[in-house]
């Protein structure tokens, strides 16, 4: 998908407060920026907002990171926050490679990974966040009880994603190909925006719950 730049993007975002500009800085010290020892969750590649913005919104105990890496799509969740403040949601512009020098070991308690870019090419797969790569990435920074959850709508992705699991040491805890028909699962859903359009259209949507 084809991003259109917005004039400015960069500039609203590093005034913005609502964005910690010096993440790697507060590597082992996240509990300083919300000024509580609440769990941590985080969202890479968060998008426009809403999923993190939703649960911020229904979980005032837990402290929220949404990461993304294009300064356009960015801009959106900031403009939103602007409108609906949430003291217990953060917003970080960065890339997620660079996730295990912003986080310490066991900062983290829960990663959300929604409707992800696929890289459908095979020599990019070690770029798909769910790939063993990033996985190892994960391990490094999620608490010894945490939880990954991702979401997807593309099956090719989600059949790669589940067979990157077990060789990356981790194992399946809940898994769903069609989750809004699985009532289990859909239990307390926060739906993104893509979630709402692709479902609309009919398309199933990919879950899975993982954990070590």
């Amino acid at each position: 998908m084809r991003l259109r730049n917005v004039t400015g993007s960069r500039e609203i975002i590093a005034e913005s407060r609502f964005v910690v500009h010096e993440p790697a800085a507060q590597k082992g010290k996240w509990s300083e920026v919300f000024g509580n020892n609440r769990p941590i969750h985080i969202e890479i590649g968060m998008g426009k907002g809403r999923f993190m913005m939703d649960l911020a919104a229904a979980n005032p105990d837990i402290n929220y990171i949404g990461i993304e890496k294009y300064s356009t799509v960015l801009l959106r969740a900031v403009q939103k926050m602007e409108v609906q403040e949430l003291s217990n949601l953060r917003l970080v512009r960065m890339d997620a490679e660079e996730i295990c020098e912003v986080f310490d070991k066991g900062e983290v308690a829960r990663i959300y990974l929604n409707f992800s870019d696929p890289w459908p090419k095979d020599r990019h797969a070690k770029r798909r966040l769910p790939s063993r790569q990033f996985l190892a990435r994960y391990h490094e920074i999620l608490a010894a009880d945490g939880r990954i959850e991702f979401k997807t709508d593309n099956v090719d992705l989600f059949d790669f994603a589940l067979e990157e699991v077990v060789p990356a040491g981790w194992k399946i805890e809940a898994v769903t190909r069609d989750l809004h028909r699985d009532e289990k699962m859909l239990a307390g859903n926060i739906m993104t925006e893509y979630e709402e359009k692709f479902s609309s259209m009919g398309n199933p949507i990919c879950k899975y719950i993982i954990c070590r």
